[in-house]
């Protein structure tokens, strides 16, 4: 890419648009996952007898490993609300950039 079309690109109001969008989406899912993440760790080190107790009575599954599946489930999620904003919003303008800018 040439010096040119990159600054074309960069001053084009879309491509402004799409940074600010993509950079708010990422915090806000960073910021999530930092909450469920930390809420779990610190629930194993301050309730420890909660968060080791079994989730059935006579059960051996404590109620730690459940959270703790949620917790990558939560991972997993975020990660599909970031493609599904991807594929349907930053891809469409990426698309008009790049029309845009030729």
């Amino acid at each position: 890419m040439d010096a040119a079309l990159r600054k074309r690109i960069q001053g084009h109001p879309k491509y402004r648009q799409l940074v600010a969008r993509r950079m708010r989406l990422a915090w806000f899912l960073s910021a999530v996952m930092v909450v469920v993440y930390y809420g779990y760790i610190l629930a194993v080190a301050l309730m420890p007898q909660q968060m080791g107790a079994p989730v059935a009575q006579g059960g051996v599954t404590s109620v730690g490993f459940p959270a703790g599946v949620g917790v990558i489930l939560t991972a997993i999620a975020l990660t599909g609300v970031y493609v599904f904003h991807a594929n349907r919003r930053f891809d469409g303008m990426i698309r008009d950039i790049v029309e845009e800018t030729r």
